[in-house]
């Protein structure tokens, strides 16, 4: 790959994705095979005027180990000096940049019960944490090619060429792969706010989902929450583009509020494991019942992590003929996967698309209806005839996708 389109890559992700102030702290997260592009990153990141850039680094290999050998306590354990460095983080508010590149299947095998018994054990700790950074710091979630996901994709391929195609693929949906990125997603951000001004002007209050696969959902909307797309801004105006790449106008959707069934179009790749063909069941905004072909347990474990998860945290629209789409490739990373296509969430909802989210404690968005959650975990349900009809308050419906993507109304 040039090393030109990686560095724009890396310029944009440092300077749309995260919006690096000058004299901010940086914190970069990635697996150990990706240092040299966490060195140009980190490089952006200084030129965009960073005070300090460090780097977290992961291993999956090294996961599944300590998943094997240490017991739940061990492994779900938050040392004293790491409780410190998040209570320090929620203080100083540095940019949080998570880089994906992981084998979608490289946890399998490992012991699922005791990863999640502990990720519980930890969030009970961790959460009060995060819970008072939200909307206060900028970040970004982006990706990286390995040869594990590059081979997963691409089986065919050897691996270099197939890590040199996942390559000119994530530069391309990314819109990184031209002259000029940060001018592109400028106007890309610009088409999405569009859009869900669009949305907004029809004042929906609930959003009814339906197709030949058996879908048949109808989802409530919070009155005070937006459509919202794209950048994002903190609590103190500054904006940034958490995820790279994306597609999506999403809201938060009514707690409670969630009657039906809906079916996945895609797998739902969690911890290093795919979960594949499920469905799941609402009644009173609560998940019901649940089923997949693949790893239904991981699923059930997903939606017993705490009592959030087994409710919508996020109702995302996104055309079926997506760019992420077009490909016709599937990521088997929920960062891409979701952006294919329409998708909801379990767990925790987003609090930014409530209007006047700046000036609100975080006790006021539980009144609101806003889900809360350890999690937020995508999945999709996008397919190609599915048509979601938008209910107003006064009950008018109104076409809002036809046959997977937008009603004319809202093209």
């Amino acid at each position: 790959m040039k090393k030109s389109l990686i560095r724009n890559y890396a310029k944009l992700i440092a300077r749309v994705g995260g919006n690096v102030q000058h004299g901010q702290r940086v914190v970069i997260t990635a697996q150990t095979d990706q240092q040299p592009f966490v060195a140009v990153l980190a490089e952006e990141c200084y030129r965009a005027g960073a005070a300090d850039v460090s780097v977290e680094w992961q291993d999956q290999r090294i996961d599944k180990l300590a998943a094997r050998f240490e017991t739940v306590r061990e492994l779900g354990a938050v040392t004293p000096w790491e409780e410190a460095k998040y209570a320090y983080r929620a203080q100083t508010l540095p940019v949080t940049i998570k880089l994906l590149s992981a084998d979608p299947d490289g946890m399998q095998g490992a012991n699922r019960e005791k990863i999640t018994l502990a990720a519980m054990a930890r969030s009970a700790i961790t959460k009060p944490y995060t819970d008072a950074m939200i909307n206060r710091h900028q970040w970004c979630v982006a990706a990286l090619p390995s040869a594990g996901w590059a081979k997963k994709i691409f089986p065919d391929e050897r691996a270099n060429s197939a890590v040199e195609r996942l390559w000119e693929v994530i530069l391309s949906v990314c819109r990184a792969d031209g002259k000029d990125p940060l001018t592109d997603w400028m106007w890309h951000n610009r088409a999405l706010r569009d859009k869900c001004d669009k949305i907004n002007a029809l004042n929906l209050r609930a959003l009814e989902y339906k197709s030949s696969n058996g879908t048949n959902l109808r989802v409530g909307l919070i009155p005070q929450a937006k459509f919202i797309a794209g950048k994002k801004n903190t609590a103190d105006g500054i904006y940034f583009n958490p995820n790279i790449p994306t597609e999506e106008c999403f809201t938060t959707p009514m707690r409670g509020e969630a009657e039906g069934i809906v079916y996945a179009v895609k797998p739902l790749s969690y911890g290093g494991e795919l979960i594949e063909d499920f469905w799941i069941r609402f009644s009173q905004g609560k998940v019901s019942d649940l089923g997949a072909r693949k790893n239904a347990a991981l699923l059930e474990k997903i939606v017993g992590m705490d009592e959030g998860a087994a409710y919508l945290g996020e109702a995302a629209l996104v055309p079926y003929d997506s760019p992420i789409n077009s490909t016709g490739i599937l990521f088997y990373n929920t960062l891409f996967d979701e952006n294919a296509c329409c998708h909801l969430a379990l767990g925790r909802g987003y609090t930014n698309t409530i209007e006047g989210f700046e000036k609100m404690e975080h006790s006021d968005f539980a009144e609101l209806g806003v889900n809360d959650s350890s999690q937020h975990v995508d999945f999709m349900i996008g397919s190609e005839d599915l048509n979601i009809t938008g209910v107003t308050k006064t009950g008018e419906r109104i076409p809002v996708f036809v046959n997977g993507t937008w009603s004319a109304a809202l093209r």
